[in-house]
């Protein structure tokens, strides 16, 4: 089963960064990858999690 998309809110949550740092974020390509769906944007957890993942890859 495919996991519920989550909302800016919930991204910013997760990633305990104000919501408005995503929509910055966004207009500069940077961050998880977002999908446009309407006027509204929806996130992938894995697409999250996987981006998450690449900076601490960075780090090392």
């Amino acid at each position: 089963m495919t996991e519920q998309l989550w909302g800016v809110k919930d991204v910013a949550e997760f990633l305990r960064v104000p919501v408005q740092t995503l929509y910055q974020w966004r207009s500069r390509n940077y961050g998880p990858r977002g999908i446009r769906i309407g006027r509204h944007v929806r996130y992938r957890p894995q697409d999250v999690r996987a981006w998450v993942d690449s900076l601490v890859r960075e780090a090392v």
